[in-house]
């Protein structure tokens, strides 16, 4: 004859056994899951940044065209002004240095100009680089590896809370329990185990 506790003892074993195999293969697929989204924030982050160096070294090569196209303007204008003093047989005086002053004053404060616009774009630039790693960061997820002894001891401490829990009914019941029976058998239990 097949004792019930035994039989529910055992069916607690194979749930147990079979809630340990489930929960194990749910925390690898968790912690792969958490290696991919970490993987794909990292891709988006060098992403970014690759994004961020070529438009800023856009904005440089930009700056420096501007830079060169102001000079070779000026040049040209200081050059044809006094082309055109020395043509018409005028002497360099001081309203004309004045005037050719006022050329390069325009010319610098505008090279002036595109260096502090430059410096701008540069400051954002770094700010923008901060933002890209903090979000990165913001991505990322905390890795929990599979912990298969820790889900080992949980199962096994179920089955133990199900056999006290079992005998404790029992005892409740004044039913006999599994520690009694060894301790204290009666004739007739003794052959039926």
């Amino acid at each position: 004859m097949c004792n019930p506790t035994n039989a529910l003892i055992a069916t607690s074993i194979a749930s147990a056994g079979l809630q340990f195999q489930q929960a194990k293969a749910q925390q690898k697929a968790q912690y792969n899951a958490q290696k991919r989204q970490n993987e794909l924030a990292r891709k988006n982050a060098i992403q970014r940044y690759a994004s961020e160096q070529l438009r800023i070294r856009q904005e440089v090569e930009k700056s420096k065209d501007k830079g060169f196209q102001a000079t070779l303007k000026a040049r040209k204008a200081r050059a044809e002004f006094l082309a055109g003093a020395g043509d018409a047989g005028v002497a360099i005086s001081g309203s004309t240095e004045a005037l050719l002053a006022d050329y390069y004053r325009t010319e610098g404060k505008y090279k002036a100009s595109l260096a502090k616009n430059l410096e701008i774009n540069i400051g954002q630039f770094e700010r923008n680089l901060e933002a890209i790693q903090f979000g990165q960061e913001s991505q990322q997820t905390y890795l929990s590896p599979p912990n298969p002894e820790l889900l080992f001891a949980t199962q096994a401490l179920n089955v133990a809370n199900t056999y006290y829990s079992l005998e404790a009914t029992k005892e409740a019941k004044g039913l006999k329990t599994q520690r009694q029976k060894r301790n204290y058998p009666t004739p007739n239990e003794g052959a039926d185990d």
